[in-house]
């Protein structure tokens, strides 16, 4: 959803960028303290039931995923290693999203809370299991992108009913959409990875590690 509107967000970072580029911050440094915003967003406000004030916070860092990509090319430092961490530090802005959803149903008096904790885990673990297939797939020279519910669609859509279901006490909004996207998220996996094994089966030839074949028997032992 995020990918959609890119080209006008674009627009409203590009000045916020431009300034921190002119101070001498690094895309890095902007990477880093995006990350730490998050975090502290999701897992000082969500516990505590204050959803809405969380959601404010994470929105707030969210938005360095977009000024250090911009910054970095602008500066020409893109680079193998801005990109690895930046999408390290993604995976933990993630798991400190849900993992404070988790503490909040954890912490929660309502009487399913331990399923919707148990959901809110599931759809974590899900999440990271479709970055990794991602990951581990084009390590192998593979494609595993696509599918029901990529990363920027699960966050946006958890965010908002998150605020919205805190600022008008309707909890069964966050419910449904954890629900939404551990399912979105399960479906996904299995996607990538009937992908994935269409790919291989298609190619054999190609199917093997590039492992060296075993050692001929010598004929005289």
């Amino acid at each position: 959803m995020l990918n959609r509107f890119r080209q006008f967000w674009t627009k409203v970072i590009t000045p916020i960028a431009n300034l921190l580029l002119k101070l001498g911050v690094s895309a890095d440094a902007v990477t880093l303290v995006g990350t730490i915003g998050v975090c502290a967003g999701a897992l000082i406000f969500f516990p505590r039931g204050q959803l809405w004030l969380g959601v404010v916070v994470i929105t707030c860092f969210v938005f360095s995923d977009m000024i250090d990509g911009y910054m970095a090319r602008t500066s020409g430092t893109s680079s193998k290693w801005g990109s690895f961490l930046d999408s390290t530090l993604d995976r933990i802005g993630d798991g400190a999203i849900y993992g404070g959803l988790v503490l909040y149903y954890a912490n929660s008096q309502a009487g399913d809370s331990t399923l919707m904790a148990a959901v809110t885990l599931w759809a974590l673990v899900m999440g990271a299991v479709t970055s990794y297939a991602r990951a581990k797939a084009e390590s192998l020279g593979l494609k595993a992108s696509g599918g029901l519910a990529e990363r920027a669609d699960r966050l946006v859509f958890t965010l908002i009913l998150a605020f919205f279901s805190d600022v008008l006490n309707l909890p069964i909004l966050l419910e449904i959409v954890l629900w939404a996207v551990a399912v979105a998220s399960t479906i996904t996996v299995i996607q990538r990875i009937l992908g994935v094994r269409k790919q291989v089966l298609a190619d054999p030839a190609n199917a093997g590690l590039d492992t060296p074949p075993p050692a001929e028997p010598d004929a005289q032992s």
